[in-house]
């Protein structure tokens, strides 16, 4: 069984004490495949470690994120233009909007999104999105560059099922974490009518941990829980599961 974490931040700081411990629990519960979402520049050598301490199974994606657009960002854009052109990625993220922190930059995240999208296209890229309060704005700019060379993953969708069939309608898979498995996370109440072959898992490792790690730091052997979780609400065994969502991440990120 091969089971794949399409978004965990395996290079932060939360994990500077154990993070080969950390890496061998995730390969021994049968995690195989870790894709590695951008921030900023500060992180890119992490990143290029990471990759090189576990060359099979880490795979980098280049990107800036939305709560790191700040004054700088037209020169962090660069940076992750220039990246994009002198080596492989496996995707642009992640990338997208947040006005749950700041509204501050909402101008210029919407600048940001915009133009790593087209990056994304231009290298025939997936794209991997950031939503945080902020699927309308999100959904506009979606709606603008809607197209067969327009695709990837809505990273820890928490909409409802309106919005999830409007983020299917845009070729996007659905990155599913740990919010699946929280009292109040609403969308195991719908998700059994999303099919699985739009959906992938994933950690956001240290952020975001499933129950019962609520509160404590996540990590991507975590992702078994909400592999356990999809297959009470899917009704399938946990073995098809993980391998109906490692394929879907085969499609989206061709690795």
């Amino acid at each position: 069984m091969i089971i794949t974490d399409t978004h965990t931040h395996l290079y932060s700081e939360a994990f500077d004490e154990d993070r080969d411990a950390m890496m061998q629990r995730a390969l021994n519960a049968g995690v195989k495949r870790f894709f590695i979402p951008a921030i900023d520049s500060t992180y890119t050598q992490a990143m290029l470690d990471l990759e090189s301490d576990y060359p099979e199974n880490v795979f980098l994606m280049m990107g800036l994120h939305p709560t790191h657009v700040k004054e700088n960002y037209k020169e962090e854009l660069s940076l992750v233009e220039e990246w994009l052109a002198k080596r492989k990625f496996y995707a642009v993220g992640e990338i997208g909007i947040d006005l749950y922190w700041d509204k501050t930059f909402l101008k210029q995240q919407q600048e940001a999104f915009v133009y790593q999208i087209r990056l994304a296209k231009k290298h025939q890229l997936p794209i991997v999105i950031h939503c945080r309060e902020s699927f309308d704005e999100i959904f506009e700019i979606l709606e603008q560059e809607k197209g067969d060379d327009l695709f990837g993953i809505f990273h820890c969708f928490t909409g409802t099922l309106e919005q999830a069939h409007q983020a299917l309608s845009y070729n996007m898979k659905l990155g599913i974490g740990g919010v699946a498995t929280f009292k109040n996370g609403k969308i195991d109440q719908f998700l059994d009518q999303v099919d699985l072959k739009h959906i992938v898992l994933e950690t956001d490792s240290p952020y975001l941990a499933p129950v019962p790690y609520r509160g404590k730091r996540n990590e991507s052997a975590y992702v078994i829980q909400v592999l356990e979780k999809l297959s009470y609400i899917y009704g399938k065994p946990v073995e098809e599961i993980a391998e109906i969502t490692t394929q879907n991440s085969v499609e989206v990120f061709v690795a």
